[in-house]
């Protein structure tokens, strides 16, 4: 089984648990925040199944249909992902706002609930740590999406049980909605850096200004085999990178050497850059070019002879 599937299995499994136990425990404390808590696994739940099934769907192969791969499926699935998660904020803040107004259901046994909201910010962060590190590994957006969302989590978990442990203490009941607010504010924040991360690549934005220097540092380092290159473009498609350039050659030169050249910088840009797919166009250089890549030119020693 693929890695990324079988961190996108974990994080269901665990969200199946953290629904169950939130959902009953906060109805029987009557408590909107812990309700509210509940609906977020609920949402992370739905989010997991998505990064489960987006990234099986991404790894398959280039096919006739989609000759580019199937990649952006993580970028589609991420951007659904955010816009779940903007809709749990808000019937959060509804929920929290007719609490305001009501009075009703005072909280009973808030102890309980601290020691839930306690057990679900271990069991998220040691879920999201994995996931984190399983989407660094494979470069997976989804699987990024999908532990960002449960560190978010881990933050509104701890609120929630900080605001719980506070109405222990004090017999303040509107610090439970109070504290749900804070929550669909974090939540919110959190769906627009997904929104922002999954939905870029599909406009086809380029790479990371630091990953487009890698890619000039190594053909840099060819300077001596080449001309000169233009037309650099990059792009992503859930882990897939596509970079694309015009490397401008010696026309006197076999086309041996200029494949393998091609061939040479595409390598290192593949070692620095995984799951990268590197396309470069081959032009021959200006017979009135004066460069200093051929040491014995026939256009320079022809142009030279008729100086003579």
């Amino acid at each position: 089984m693929d890695v990324r599937t079988r961190a996108a299995r974990v994080s269901i499994f665990s969200n199946i648990i953290l629904v169950l136990g939130k959902l009953g425990i906060g109805y029987w404390m009557h408590s909107v925040s812990v309700m509210s808590e509940a609906i977020h696994s609920g949402l992370d739940l739905v989010a997991a199944a998505i990064a489960y099934f987006s990234v099986r769907e991404a790894s398959k192969p280039a096919d006739a249909e989609h000759r580019y791969g199937h990649g952006k499926i993580e970028n589609i699935s991420g951007t659904i992902e955010a816009l779940l998660i903007f809709l749990a904020a808000l019937w959060i803040i509804y929920e929290a706002i007719k609490r305001f107004i009501s009075g009703s259901h005072a909280i009973s046994e808030p102890l309980t609930g601290v020691a839930v909201m306690g057990g679900a910010c271990v069991v998220n962060y040691l879920v999201s740590r994995y996931l984190f590190r399983v989407a660094k590994d494979t470069d997976s957006i989804a699987l990024e999406a999908d532990a960002w969302h449960l560190r978010t989590d881990v933050y509104t978990s701890a609120g929630v049980m900080l605001g719980l442990a506070a109405l222990y203490f004090t017999g303040f009941q509107w610090l439970d909605p109070l504290v749900a607010l804070v929550v669909a504010a974090m939540i919110i924040k959190a769906a627009y850096h997904l929104t922002r991360e999954a939905m870029l690549p599909l406009m086809d934005v380029s790479l990371p200004a630091e990953e487009e220097e890698v890619i000039k540092e190594i053909i840099a380092r060819h300077a001596h085999e080449y001309v000169e290159f233009h037309k650099l473009r990059t792009r992503k498609a859930g882990r897939d990178r596509q970079v694309d350039l015009h490397l401008v050659v010696p026309r006197y030169k076999h086309i041996d050497y200029v494949h393998n050249l091609c061939e040479h910088i595409g390598d290192e840009i593949r070692a620095a850059l995984p799951y990268t797919d590197v396309l470069i166009h081959a032009e021959p250089c200006s017979s009135a070019v004066d460069c200093q890549v051929c040491t014995t030119c026939p256009e320079k020693e022809n142009r030279s002879s008729k100086a003579n």
